[in-house]
């Protein structure tokens, strides 16, 4: 990898629509690495679209689609002039399977394509995209939108992305691209998108993104260098501290007294194990502070990552009124094991009238209409299912899992989205209350303004840090 093109400061990618192209393109404007998150853009997407497309980008980016009538084919599905009348339910979208489905890719190709490519517009800086491991089956069809506007970096952590490099591989080239999926109680699946088939043409070869994997040890960073075919282009090391999910402590999970993981020695990634691979890195997870990143320097790190600054900035994809109220919070915020469908612990912010709150989250009525974070099990009779720790509880049953994994689920899909401002109204009058996410170290505050922008983020880091 290029150190021309190497940052010092990359902006996390945080999801739902946190990191949106606002974000973004502001950080890649100050020469530092701006991310978007590639999650849930499929509905991100057609919800703005519902909404009218203020200001007209997503338009705008839609009509660079290489593609024109797969573009139309989304417009003509989701775009409402206008907008639709408050409290009105948004128009479903295909849900994440493994079975093949052509609107449902072209809506994620085309909607992470319009992300990337409003990122990346009118500047020349360096623009990556953020994907989960734990949201396999949206993964093949996300990256080639991605890829298709010139994404420089695609960051995957919440697994193990060893397959990754090849698919991005394949992709660059229009390959058909597949991963794995895991199936539960059955064999192996796995889940591709075929360009050529998809677009009905060939294109010119695209550039193959940097790919850097987020991992939160030494251990899963050699495993992933141990060969070509799963080296990735470097490292984020995240500790525990960082916002959203985080890796579960190795061992048996022991909960301290205010029922968070406990964390120890064994958790500790040792940065020069991880230099020693050869391979750049960069250390996120509390180090958003000059000094985090003089202290990452000095244990051999290319920089820093930093997510909940940039989470709390003007840009930021968080309802405005909501990013207010948890900036005031910053510091109320507990790492529950239970919160996530995924089983990895995940911050939840206490901030009033959110998930966070037990009336809350005990008065939403309990569904899983979204999807993302469901996964595929084999059926006594063979046939494929779907299942999410936070749907109904009797429903998970039947599927075959105890009620008690179900036990404080929150539905993130639905949380993270009305976070930004894009919650369902459903149809009889329900509207789903917003989860809010933020980092548990707070320094990062100290010496920015109440309403600090991406470019006081970095000039903050950078230009106070003595390197």
């Amino acid at each position: 990898m290029s150190e021309a093109r190497r940052p010092v400061l990359i902006q996390g990618g945080m999801g739902v629509g946190v990191s949106g192209w606002r974000l973004a393109r502001a950080v890649a404007e100050t020469g530092q690495l701006g991310v978007v998150s590639g999650t849930a853009l499929d509905v991100t997407l057609a919800r703005r679209l519902q909404l009218g497309d203020p200001g007209g980008h997503l338009r705008r980016a839609l009509a660079c689609f290489p593609v024109p009538e797969i573009a139309e084919r989304v417009l003509g599905r989701y775009f409402v002039p206008g907008g639709t009348a408050g409290g009105v339910p948004y128009r479903p979208v295909p849900r994440l399977g493994l079975r093949g489905h052509r609107a449902r890719d072209e809506l994620a190709v085309v909607a992470n394509f319009a992300e990337v490519f409003l990122a990346k517009e009118g500047h020349d800086g360096l623009v990556g995209i953020n994907f989960l491991e734990k949201i396999q089956l949206a993964t093949p069809a996300a990256a080639y939108g991605a890829m298709l506007a010139g994404a420089d970096y695609v960051l995957m952590g919440a697994g193990i992305p060893a397959e990754i490099p090849r698919l991005l591989d394949d992709l660059a080239e229009h390959r058909p691209g597949r991963i794995s999926v895991p199936v539960a109680g059955g064999e192996g699946h796995t889940i591709g998108l075929d360009p050529v088939h998809l677009l009905g043409r060939r294109l010119e070869p695209l550039a193959r993104p940097r790919f850097l994997a987020i991992v939160s040890s030494h251990v899963l960073a050699a495993y992933l260098a141990r060969s070509p075919q799963t080296e990735p282009d470097g490292f984020v090391i995240e500790t525990p501290v960082a916002g959203g999910h985080s890796a579960p402590p190795r061992g048996r999970m022991v909960l301290d007294a205010a029922g968070e993981p406990v964390y120890g020695p064994r958790d500790d990634a040792d940065a020069g194990k991880v230099a020693a691979l050869g391979l750049p890195f960069w250390l996120a997870g509390g180090y958003g502070t000059p000094g985090g990143l003089e202290r990452a320097r000095a244990a051999g790190a290319e920089g820093i990552q930093v997510g909940s600054a940039f989470a709390l900035c003007r840009e930021s994809g968080l309802d405005p009124r909501l990013r207010r109220r948890l900036r005031r919070r910053a510091g109320h915020v507990r790492n529950d094991p239970r919160a996530s469908p995924t089983g990895f612990p995940f911050k939840v912010a206490a901030v009033a009238g959110t998930l966070s709150e037990e009336e809350v989250y005990q008065a939403r009525p309990r569904l899983c209409d979204l999807g993302y974070l469901r996964t595929p099990y084999q059926k006594k009779d063979g046939s494929l299912g779907y299942r999410c720790p936070a749907e109904p509880v009797d429903v998970y049953v039947r599927k075959g899992r105890p009620a008690e994994e179900a036990d404080g689920r929150r539905c993130l899909c639905n949380g993270l989205l009305a976070a930004i401002g894009l919650g369902q109204h459903r149809a009889d009058g329900y509207a789903e209350p917003p989860l809010l996410t933020l980092g548990q170290d707070t320094g990062f505050l100290d010496g920015l303004p109440d309403d600090h922008s991406a470019a006081d983020v970095v000039a903050r880091i950078l230009l106070g840090a003595r390197l």
